[in-house]
């Protein structure tokens, strides 16, 4: 850790404002659902933006992975990343749609509601990256 740079150190504090306010965009954006459409369709809103939360936690996990594995391999002409990579990057995609599969047929909870609260992470992205072009640099 002793190598971390002060632009990794800037990039790793805007993963975390991006994880962080991609579950309190969907806590709020959650209760002002419940307040007018009911608590099913609250609980959809929450669901989804938890469901971003953890595809931006595994998207992160993999992207370190496969840099770790080329940092790794540098100077070699064709370098291997593990399978295993592949495979976790196609597995999350199969996992949050097989959540939502479930959460849909045996709680019914509206699959629309979800899909909007998946959007959590994109507004939470936007955010923080407007926010960072129109702060002042040190």
């Amino acid at each position: 850790m002793g190598d971390i740079s002060s632009s990794d150190l800037q990039y790793l504090e805007t993963e975390k404002w991006i994880a962080r306010l991609t579950l309190a965009l969907g806590a709020v954006a959650a209760g002002i659902v419940t307040w007018f459409y009911g608590t099913v369709w609250g609980a959809g809103i929450f669901i989804g933006a938890i469901l971003g939360w953890f595809n931006f936690r595994w998207l992160k996990l993999g992207l370190d992975a496969l840099t770790a594995a080329s940092a790794a391999q540098q100077g070699h002409c064709k370098p291997e990343i593990p399978v295993s990579t592949y495979f976790k990057a196609a597995f999350r995609y199969g996992l949050i749609g097989l959540t939502v599969y479930v959460i849909f047929k045996y709680l019914n909870v509206p699959v629309l509601s979800m899909i909007l609260g998946l959007c959590a992470l994109g507004a939470a992205t936007i955010a923080v990256s407007v926010y960072e072009i129109l702060r002042p640099q040190e």
